[in-house]
C-alpha cells in the first residue's frame, strides 16, 4: 500500500508506525495527507490515556479553569478523578467492549417550541466522552480555517469578524443554508473511511468509533430498538464526528478563495456578483447530495447585496453589526415562557411580587453576563465583542423589563408600570445596553 505521504510503498504492517512519523492535513483530492515532521511515536492512543490519571486531571483543571463546574459539580468530578472511579470504564473501552446501548431522548429546543432528539449514555461513559472529546483536539490542526464549531480557541464570533474582514465594504451576493437534522442524519458508511484517514496513526481510537457508531441499537422509551442513529447529537464526540464529515466540503471552499463559513450544520458562502454566488451554491448543493445530507429548506435564504445578512445569531451589513432578528425572537420566546412559569410558581406557592421579579432578574443577569458555561449563551461573550449596533439589545431589554412587571400583576395592562424602572434596579436588574457600553471602555 502506498504510505500518507503518497511518496512510498509499504506493507500495511508498517504503514502504522509510517502514519506516526508526520502531521495530518487535509486536501481535497486525496484527503487528509501527513506532511510537515510531527512525531507521534510518543503519542499514546486516545483510548490507552482513558486510564491515565494525568489525562482526567487536565480535563478537570481545564473546565474548573473554564469555570465549567460548581462547586458541588466540582466535588464530584473531583471525587470520580481522584478515586480513580474511571477505571472499570476505561478497562472495558481497552478491551474493546464499548459503551453499551445509548439512550435515546427527545427535548425541547432551545429558544423554541421544536423538539431535537439527543442520545446519552451512562455517567460514567459520558464523562469518559468527554475526556475523548478534550483529547481530540490533537487532530484541530486538520481541519480548514474556515471551520469554526468546536475548534481550540475559536468561537462564533470569530467567524463574524474574518467574514467581515474578508468582505470589507464590497457589496456581496450571499448564500446560507443550514442542514436537517445533521449529527442524526449523517450516513456512517459515508463517514468511517473519512475518520480511518484521519486516525491512522490510532487504530485503537478508530476501532472503538467504528464500534460505537455502527451498532444502530438504541433504548427508547425502555425498548431496545434498531434505528440509525448517525453521529448521535448529545454524545460529547459528535461535534468533532460532525467537524471530519464535512472537511472536505470546508477545504474545497477554502482552497479556491472563497469566501466561505461553516459552523456545524450552518454554512454562509459569498460572491462578488449572482452568477458567481449560483455557482458556488450549485457547488455546495452537490457536495451536500454526495454526503447524504438533506437541507432546511426553512432556514435556506440568498442575500442581495444590499440587504444585511444573518449567520451565527448576527445582523451584518456593510461595517454595521447587531444581533439577528431571529436571535431576539428566540430569547423573546424563552423570556415569555419563563415568566409564565414564575407567575404560575408565585400563584402556587403565594409568593409575593416583588420575589418572583428579583428570581427572574438573577436568572437574566445569570444568563446575559454571569455563566461563564462555554455551552451556555452568555450574551457578554457572544455578541458584545463583535457588535456594535445596539436597537437588539434594547428591544430585549425591553421585553425583559414588560415580563418582569407582568410578574407584579399577571397581567399585560397599564398598571404594570407602576412598578418603575428605580425598583427593578432595586432587584438587581441590569440592563443589556448600559452593560454593553461599559464593556466597551
Amino acid at each position: 500500500m502506498n504510505c500518507a505521504c503518497g511518496g512510498c510503498s509499504m506493507t500495511p504492517k508498517t504503514a502504522l508506525q509510517a502514519a506516526r512519523s508526520c502531521t495530518i492535513l487535509y486536501k481535497p483530492d486525496t484527503g487528509f495527507q501527513r506532511h510537515s515532521p510531527f512525531s507521534f511515536f510518543d503519542m499514546e492512543s486516545i483510548i490507552t490515556l482513558l486510564a491515565d490519571q494525568g489525562a482526567w486531571e487536565q480535563l478537570l483543571a481545564r473546565r474548573l479553569m473554564r469555570g465549567c463546574y460548581s462547586w458541588h459539580q466540582f466535588e464530584v468530578a473531583d471525587a470520580f478523578v481522584g478515586e480513580q472511579k474511571y477505571l472499570p470504564v476505561a478497562e472495558r473501552l481497552v478491551q474493546g467492549q464499548g459503551l453499551g446501548i445509548p439512550v435515546k431522548k427527545t427535548i425541547n429546543k432551545m429558544g423554541t417550541g421544536k423538539k431535537r432528539v439527543v442520545y446519552t449514555y451512562g455517567p460514567d461513559e459520558m464523562r469518559a466522552l468527554s475526556l475523548i472529546s478534550y483529547l481530540l483536539y490533537r487532530y484541530d490542526h486538520c481541519f480548514a480555517p474556515n471551520c469554526y464549531a468546536f475548534r481550540q480557541g475559536l468561537h462564533p464570533h470569530d467567524a463574524i469578524r474574518q467574514l467581515n474582514k474578508a468582505i470589507g465594504y464590497c457589496p456581496m451576493w450571499v448564500y446560507k443554508l443550514d442542514i436537517h437534522d445533521y449529527f442524526n442524519s449523517i450516513p456512517i458508511a459515508l463517514l468511517l473511511p473519512k475518520l480511518a484517514l484521519l486516525l491512522a496513526d490510532d487504530q485503537p481510537l478508530f476501532r472503538f468509533f467504528e464500534q460505537m457508531l455502527t451498532d444502530n441499537h438504541v433504548l427508547d422509551n425502555g425498548k431496545v430498538v434498531e434505528e440509525p442513529h448517525g453521529i448521535m447529537a448529545g454524545t460529547p464526540t459528535s461535534p468533532f464526528l460532525a467537524n471530519v464529515f464535512l472537511s472536505d466540503v470546508d477545504h474545497h471552499f477554502h482552497d479556491a478563495g472563497v469566501v466561505y463559513a461553516r459552523y456545524s450544520d450552518d454554512i454562509i458562502l459569498f460572491a462578488q456578483d449572482q452568477e458567481t454566488l449560483e455557482s458556488h451554491k450549485t457547488t455546495l448543493l452537490r457536495f451536500i447530495e454526495q454526503h447524504g445530507l438533506t437541507v432546511n429548506p426553512d432556514k435556506e435564504r440568498v442575500y442581495t447585496p444590499d440587504e444585511p445578512f444573518e449567520f451565527l445569531g448576527f445582523k451584518c451589513h456593510e461595517h454595521e453589526i447587531g444581533i439577528s432578528a431571529a436571535t431576539i425572537k428566540k430569547m423573546k420566546g424563552k423570556i415569555s415562557r419563563h415568566a409564565r412559569a414564575l407567575l404560575r410558581w408565585r400563584k402556587r406557592k403565594d409568593i409575593g411580587a416583588e420575589r418572583a421579579m428579583a428570581a427572574m432578574i438573577r436568572h437574566y443577569n445569570r444568563k446575559f453576563f454571569e455563566d461563564d458555561d462555554p455551552e451556555t449563551l452568555t450574551w457578554s461573550r457572544w455578541y458584545f465583542p463583535v457588535i456594535n449596533q445596539t436597537e437588539g439589545l434594547k428591544e430585549i431589554d425591553q421585553y425583559l423589563q414588560q415580563q418582569i412587571r407582568f410578574l407584579s400583576t399577571g397581567r399585560h395592562n397599564k398598571a404594570n408600570f407602576k412598578v418603575e424602572y428605580e425598583t427593578l434596579k432595586r432587584l438587581g436588574y441590569r440592563s443589556l445596553v448600559h452593560e454593553f457600553y461599559r464593556s466597551q471602555k
